[in-house]
């Protein structure tokens, strides 16, 4: 596919879709973009930011096309990013009438379709007859803020095709975004998604007063799980260390801008899963997952203690307390 005059839309109103859509026009004359609610559209357009997220981040209203008509946004686009929560794909694609089969689709959902259970681009594959060449995935140590802040940060495209990962990749460089390309996608998107259950372990950890010679030990535990798990879905050729595996998981497990790590703090204090929820008033992409996972591991049969004590926690109501201890009783 040729990326050159193509026109790119953003899909999602959230912290990282404003972050991604900042990155973008570093490099691109307009964007178009889908969000969900038209007050918050007029709201944006009268401010000249996004009024719920990131709203230190500017934007020139002229190079910005909205709408909250899914259809129409698609219609008029070649390049659709998208970064709506994966428990909400299903809802926002039901209205969709416009065909996806000849459109590029850029993955930047740290999620599992629920129900589903099939990572992002499995699922474009499967229900929208997207080509695997023609979608990709967009992941990394990465977080919205930083990229608001212009702090120097990196991602890695990944696509089955080399040349429209790398014709990508050129969309989202600037002067505090270097890029990288994979092939890995199965991969990439797993580590992300398997990445923000880890976080939220490590937050469940730190709510319940465990300190840093503990948290270097789960991650280090985390990164060899994540590894084996990966390793039997996708036997490939990769290297754990690379930063959109390992990268991607120190930061989510560690940074206080991980919403994954401040959901799991709050379980550890002894907040319930809603009240958890409820206060943040943001996803934890980790809650879904670690569902989703469970299930899928029921058919690979993967040895994942860390998964298995975030879902016991979450899912089975089992005491924080108990579920650590046993797990710290099996590492080494």
């Amino acid at each position: 596919m040729d990326f050159t005059n193509k026109q790119v839309a953003i899909m999602g109103g959230g912290s990282w879709a404003t972050a991604i859509a900042k990155i973008l026009l570093s490099n691109v004359e307009t964007l178009n973009w889908y969000i969900r609610r038209d007050d918050r559209i007029e709201e944006f357009k009268r401010l000249g930011h996004n009024p719920a997220y990131l709203s230190a981040v500017k934007f020139d209203m002229n190079r910005i096309n909205f709408s909250s008509d899914i259809n129409k946004i698609v219609k008029e686009s070649d390049i659709l990013v998208f970064v709506t929560p994966s428990p909400y794909l299903k809802n926002h694609l039901k209205k969709l009438k416009a065909n996806l089969e000849d459109k590029f689709i850029v993955n930047a959902i740290k999620g599992i379709v629920p129900d589903e259970n099939l990572i992002i681009s499995e699922y474009f594959h499967k229900a929208y007859n997207v080509p695997y060449e023609n979608i990709a995935v967009i992941a990394g140590p990465c977080h919205a803020e930083e990229v608001a802040l212009e702090r120097l940060s990196y991602l890695t495209v990944g696509c089955s095709s080399i040349h429209n990962a790398s014709q990508f990749a050129k969309l989202v460089a600037n002067n505090f975004v270097k890029t990288s390309v994979s092939d890995d996608v199965v991969g990439i998107e797993y580590g992300s998604v398997l990445k923000n259950i880890y976080a939220i372990a490590t937050g469940i950890c730190n709510g319940l007063k465990y300190g840093d010679n503990f948290q270097a030990v789960l991650m280090s535990n985390a990164a060899i799980e994540m590894n084996r798990f990966i390793n039997v879905i996708h036997p490939i050729k990769r290297t754990i260390n690379d930063s959109v595996y390992l990268g991607d998981l120190l930061v989510t497990g560690y940074s206080n801008f991980s919403r994954n790590r401040v959901f799991g703090t709050m379980i550890g204090r002894g907040y319930s899963v809603k009240s958890a929820q409820v206060e943040m008033e943001m996803i934890a992409e980790g809650y879904y997952a670690a569902k989703c996972i469970k299930e899928i591991n029921e058919h690979y049969r993967v040895n994942t203690p860390i998964i298995d004590a975030v879902y016991n926690i979450l899912y089975e109501q089992i005491s924080p307390v108990i579920e650590i201890k046993l797990l710290t009783d099996s590492f080494k």
